[in-house]
Formats: structure tokens, C-alpha cells, sequence
């Protein structure tokens, strides 16, 4: 077969001005400048693909028809050797193509090599800018499938789930810093991470459908009025809603009855069952703040209490917590928390009252070594204990961030951080230390060590019981009764069961919301 003019004499590729684009009877056909004009490429109806005796030369056209691409066994991608195939069709018969033509004829190449279009190091302003009609526009590759254009080097065989379809992105690239600082960046010291896993819901209480706090609160009223009083009814209908369907009933009681439904409950209900159903009506951050200003207030502090809500909630809670104890108890919380802590216990606790953690989700590796390094500089490694290190690396990091440096500290010294810690401190600083790190690591284990200790042994931290039961069950109450069975070998529920009674007992349990 015949094509006049393409490709010019050997060593002439690309042609020299007036050959490319060929003269008539030329590839494209027609005169004019590149792009081809009407009729060229992509070619009109009627033109691409050819009809029965066009290109390629055998029967069936492009694209082939069954057998064809993908190919089977032996066909596509070629196997070294020329391109289009010759008689026989595609895919190639066993054996593989032919042998390329030598350079010079059609099919195989200009004798001279190829010149680069400069994809590589974009020193080139085109495929040879003195070409008639300008450099070569960016668009699809002149080839087959398979066949990239020469100067595309390295690019990504043809997706077999579809022609067309975009090619995976290759391992590792581009190794510059990620352009959002939310996403992980690869290359550098980033350690890539699986971001985290969303693994839905998982607390115990969900929002009750259809539920009315005007209907509500005359349950609520009915089971107050009158000679006793119906808790079951005031634990059927707390205990099956969520706190964003609670919060509403205070104004909607009020609204409807012109009575204050905390002081209704509080001449009705006693014990620790009234602090239960007392601490359900709160938003999260008002019983947060009411817990923090509890645990100040008096002769002594709950220590404990306050380091379990500021090393457990976010940011953005402890903003909220901060502003509304600000408003409900005049005075800030740091303030509060100055005045009745002293030492470096205060100091992690005003970090931590800062919500000023860094959030991101990504792990710089070499920064992880860095912090590992300096904790067991500032502990192990040195007389004495530098708290100060301890205090910047443990408040300020992102969790992901801390959870690769203790693995690394690990890893540096062949002891847990937590041991570490217990060495080099002491105190309300050591319980307040190991309360942030323990958090960091597993929060439903940190959350479960705690009920586990509320209710052991004689007597019960009730307190302690009612803030983590509440605050959870719309969180993590479901990982946390999983890391309670696992780690005591007895389920949340039946401790709960024999160590708590009466109504009391009844709407902890709605909380847990079941048995493992």
C-alpha cells in the first residue's frame, strides 16, 4: 500500500517545511496546516474508522470486533515488533507480530530517530515549532493503544477495566508537600497513613424518631403529678432519646405548664438517680462545665475529673466548655483550674484547657523520631525530669501524631511511655500524664480502665460513673463496653447489674444500651 509523501526520505522526519502535512494522497489526506482542516483528524463521518478496505487492512474495521481488545491470550499489548499488524488480523496469531520494518520504510520510523517534544524537562516549545501551522497542540496521542507517542516516556498501559479509563496514579508520586495541609503528603519525612477509619455510629442512644417535646413533657408531667411519682415513665422516655431531643423539653415544659422542669424533678426524684436524670437534661458542654466547676469547688479537687474532660475532648469542645463557664459560673475556667492546682499539674492542665491540639490528621515520621528522642532525653536519658518537654510534646501534638511517637519511644528505649512516665513522676503529674497518654492510644480502653475503677472495690465513684455514661453514650459506648469485656473478662452491663440498683440502676442501663 501506498502513501505518497509520508514519511518524506530517510532521514527527514519531521518533513521540511511545505512536506508535513503531506501532499495530497498524503496521511491525512488533504492539504492545509496541522491541525488538519475538515476531513482530516479526527475525520468527519465517513472518515476514522475506514471503510472495508481502509486502515488498519483487515476486515472489521476499528475497533475489532469479538477476540479483538482486549485481546486474548498471545494479542495486545504487542510483543516486540512492528506495528499495524499485517494480514491476519488483530489480535495477532500466535507468535506475535512481525518483524518491525527497517527504518525508513512506512511503519518504521525515520531513519534519524525522532526529535523530543520535551515532556521531560519542557525545554521544548513544541514538536519542532518551525513546522507549518505552529507547535503541536497538547491532545491525544497519534497512536494505537498500546503504542505510546515517542517522548511520553513511561506512560501507564491502557487500563483493562475499559478503554479510556484514567490510569492509577503511580506509587509514591508527586513527592512534594500535599497542598492541603488536611491531606497526608507523601514524599519527604511523611510516614503515609490510612486516614482514619470512619466506622459509623457508635453510641448507644440514638435521635427517637417522631419525637415531640410537647408530648414529651406531658409525659413527663403525668408521671410527677399527683400522690408519687412514675419513674418508669421519666426512665422510658429519657433513656430513648437523644440529648438533642432532652435539652428542648427544659423550654418546652416551661412553654407548656409555666414550671421549671429541674426543680419539678428535683422535689421529686432523689439520689443518685436524680443526678443521673439531672445530668442527661444538660447540653455536653454545660455538663462538662458543671463537672469541672464541681470537681474545683469545696475542699479538694477531683484531679482525676478534670484531667479525664480536658485530655478526652476536642478542640472545638473545650472552646464551648471554656465560654460556658465563662457565662454560668462568672469566672474563667482557667482561672479556676490556676487557683486550686499548683505545679507542673497545673501547667498540664492549662495546656490542655487551651484546646489548642494540633488536629491534623497526617504523620510527619522523622518529627515522630524527633519527639520520641526528646522525651527520653527529658526522662530516661537525664538526671531528674525535664516535665516541661513532656508537657509541650503530650498538649500540643495531634493524636496520630503521638500514637507514632510513643510506637517510636518504644522502639528507642524498649519501654512503654507509660512506664516511663511512672519512673521519672509522681503524683496528681504522673496520674495526669498517663491519663493523656492512655487517651491518646485507646479511648475506649482509657474510658473503660476508668468505670472498671469506679466500680470495684467497695463503694462506688457514682460521680465518675454518671459523667462517663452519660457523656459517652452517644460517642463510643459501644468500642467502650468491647474493651470493657475484653480487659476484665465480665461485660459493662452486669457489673453495672451487681454493683447499682433501683431506678438508678434501670436508666444506666437504657445508657449502656445492652449486654455483650
Amino acid at each position: 500500500m501506498s502513501y505518497p509523501g509520508y514519511p518524506p526520505q530517510a532521514g527527514g522526519y519531521p518533513p521540511q517545511p511545505g512536506a508535513y502535512p503531506p501532499q495530497a494522497g498524503a496521511y491525512p489526506p488533504q492539504p492545509g496546516t496541522y491541525p488538519p482542516q475538515a476531513g482530516g483528524y479526527p475525520p468527519q463521518p465517513g472518515g476514522y474508522p475506514p471503510q472495508a478496505g481502509g486502515y488498519p487492512p483487515q476486515a472489521g474495521g476499528y475497533p475489532p470486533q469479538a477476540g479483538g481488545y482486549p485481546p486474548q491470550a498471545g494479542g495486545y499489548p504487542p510483543q516486540a515488533g512492528g506495528f499495524p499488524p499485517q494480514a491476519g488480523g488483530f489480535p495477532p496469531q500466535a507468535g506475535g507480530y512481525p518483524p518491525a520494518p527497517p527504518p525508513g520504510s512506512w511503519g518504521g520510523g525515520p531513519a534519524g530517530g525522532y526529535p523530543s517534544i520535551g515532556v521531560d524537562n519542557l525545554t521544548n516549545p513544541g514538536y519542532n515549532a518551525g513546522m507549518p501551522g505552529g507547535a503541536m497542540p497538547q491532545g491525544p496521542a497519534m497512536g494505537y493503544p498500546g503504542q505510546p507517542m515517542p517522548g511520553y516516556p513511561r506512560a501507564p498501559s491502557p487500563n483493562p477495566t475499559g478503554y479510556g479509563a484514567a490510569p492509577a496514579p503511580m506509587p509514591g508520586y508527586p513527592k512534594v508537600p500535599s497542598p492541603n495541609p488536611s491531606m497526608q503528603a507523601y514524599g519527604g519525612g511523611a510516614m503515609p497513613m490510612a486516614p482514619p477509619v470512619k466506622k459509623g455510629f457508635r453510641g448507644t442512644i440514638k435521635d427517637f424518631p417522631g419525637a415531640d417535646p410537647l408530648k414529651d413533657v406531658e409525659v413527663l408531667r403525668k408521671a410527677m403529678k399527683g400522690f408519687g411519682t412514675d419513674e418508669q415513665a421519666i426512665i422510658d422516655l429519657l433513656g430513648s432519646r437523644s440529648n438533642k431531643q432532652r435539652v428542648p423539653l427544659l423550654r418546652a415544659y416551661k412553654t407548656s405548664f409555666g414550671k421549671d422542669l429541674i426543680k419539678d424533678l428535683h422535689s421529686e426524684l432523689s439520689g443518685d438517680f436524680r443526678k443521673l436524670v439531672m445530668a442527661t437534661l444538660k447540653s455536653p458542654a454545660q455538663f462538662d462545665a458543671s463537672e469541672i466547676h464541681s470537681a474545683i469547688k469545696g475542699a479538694g479537687t477531683d484531679e482525676a475529673c478534670l484531667i479525664e474532660i480536658l485530655s478526652s475532648r476536642s478542640n472545638a469542645e473545650i472552646k464551648e466548655i471554656t465560654r460556658i463557664y465563662k457565662t454560668e459560673y462568672k469566672k474563667s475556667m482557667e482561672d479556676a483550674i490556676s487557683s486550686d492546682t499548683s505545679g507542673h499539674f497545673r501547667r498540664l492542665l492549662i495546656s490542655l484547657a487551651q484546646g489548642n491540639r494540633d488536629e491534623r490528621p497526617n504523620v510527619d515520621l522523622s518529627l515522630a523520631k524527633q519527639d520520641a528522642q526528646a522525651l527520653y532525653a527529658a526522662g530516661e536519658n537525664k538526671l531528674g525530669t525535664d516535665e516541661s518537654k513532656f508537657n509541650a510534646i503530650l498538649c500540643a501534638r495531634s493524636k496520630s501524631h503521638l500514637a507514632t511517637v510513643f510506637l517510636e519511644y518504644q522502639k528507642m528505649c524498649g519501654r512503654d511511655i507509660e512506664k516511663s512516665i511512672s519512673r521519672e513522676m509522681s503524683g496528681d503529674l504522673e496520674s495526669g500524664m498517663l491519663a493523656v497518654v492512655k487517651c491518646i492510644k485507646n479511648t475506649p480502653a482509657y474510658f473503660a480502665e476508668r468505670l472498671y475503677k469506679a466500680m470495684k472495690g467497695a463503694g462506688t465513684k457514682d460521680t465518675t460513673l454518671i459523667r462517663i455514661m452519660v457523656s459517652r453514650s452517644e460517642v463510643d459506648m459501644l468500642d467502650i463496653r468491647q474493651q470493657y469485656v475484653k480487659n476484665y473478662g465480665k461485660s459493662l452491663y452486669t457489673d453495672i447489674s451487681g454493683d447499682t440498683s433501683g431506678d438508678y440502676k434501670k436508666l444506666l442501663l437504657k445508657l449502656c444500651g445492652g449486654n455483650d
